[in-house]
């Protein structure tokens, strides 16, 4: 017979999930914001672990942010060469 998962633990980890998202969505909204002001340019390449540095979140959170621009057609992921911003203001 398999064990429950006390609610507490599972509450803990949904609050993780939670925050996670909110972190990844926040990123997405700042990065947007610097690409559509142009103070990241057209053709700039950008690199998970800085950006994970400098924003104080996980490669895994930048990923996600740069799954959403890429939605947005804000930036071009090139498979072994990088992620490059790719909007004209």
């Amino acid at each position: 017979m398999k064990k429950r998962i006390p609610e507490d633990v599972l509450k803990e980890i949904f609050q993780k999930r939670l925050e996670r998202r909110d972190m990844s969505q926040d990123l997405y909204q700042r990065l947007r914001k610097m690409i559509l002001s142009g103070k990241l340019k057209d053709g700039q390449r950008l690199v998970q672990e800085p950006l994970a540095r400098q924003f104080d979140v996980s490669r895994q959170t930048v990923r996600n942010a740069f799954a959403q621009l890429k939605k947005d057609k804000l930036i071009k992921i090139h498979f072994r060469k990088g992620v490059f911003v790719s909007y004209k203001p």
